[in-house]
């Protein structure tokens, strides 16, 4: 890594520490192992500060400062810039479910590696989805810090609707009855990402009769 004014090895490795700090805090509390290296810092450096304790290593190609404390969500939106919050995630974005699910249920393209998701923490439950069907109604969940993608409402519910199985009742249950009670609903959406998703029959019997 070049440095603004020639610098000894002490120096040189303190300076390095303090870009990746700058970095980790401007990316809300993590580090790529692939940004550490476009930053021309040796890998051998991160392992030295891994082992002094000035940085933890969250999992494989990600680090943080060890001081610097991060939140579930911090790393959700970090490690998967790509994905979409969906289901039970979604629907406590949008108030629909009371409590927060242990669970973070993100879409993602079928295409992506499966070992992304083979983490202790955050607990996260991939629905992978064919690209041509991936970004229908998406839009931008505003987080505490930061945002991340998100179904609309109306995607989502149909969604909710489509993989009902694969929820608890109860969070089924209540999710379709907020959807149905908020105000600002748009019916003709509604249908219309019920075509796409083919679950019009569905949609028309469990919530067409409230509408």
């Amino acid at each position: 890594m070049q440095t603004p004014f020639p610098m000894d090895r002490v120096e040189k490795k303190e300076y390095e520490y303090e870009q990746i700090l700058k970095r980790i805090d401007e990316n809300k509390g993590l580090i790529k192992t692939k940004e550490i290296q476009e930053m021309g810092i040796d890998v051998r450096r991160v392992q030295a500060f891994v082992e002094e304790g000035r940085l933890t290593r969250v999992k494989n190609g990600y680090y943080t400062a060890k001081s610097l404390p991060f939140s579930e969500e911090d790393l959700v939106v970090c490690m998967f810039p790509d994905g979409i919050l969906t289901m039970e995630s979604g629907a406590y974005y949008y108030g629909y479910l009371k409590k927060r699910p242990a669970n973070w249920s993100v879409a993602i393209s079928k295409n992506t590696s499966k070992s992304r998701f083979k983490l202790d923490y955050p607990i996260v439950h991939p629905f992978y989805t064919e690209e041509e069907v991936l970004k229908i109604g998406v839009c931008e969940a505003k987080l505490e810090n930061g945002s991340m993608l998100v179904y609309s409402k109306e995607r989502l519910i149909c969604d909710i609707l489509k993989y009902q199985e694969k929820m608890e009742p109860k969070d089924f249950k209540e999710a379709v009855f907020s959807y149905i009670q908020d105000e600002d609903k748009d019916v003709a959406k509604l249908m219309e990402y019920a075509r796409e998703r083919k679950v019009l029959k569905k949609v028309q019997m469990m919530i067409g009769v409230w509408l």
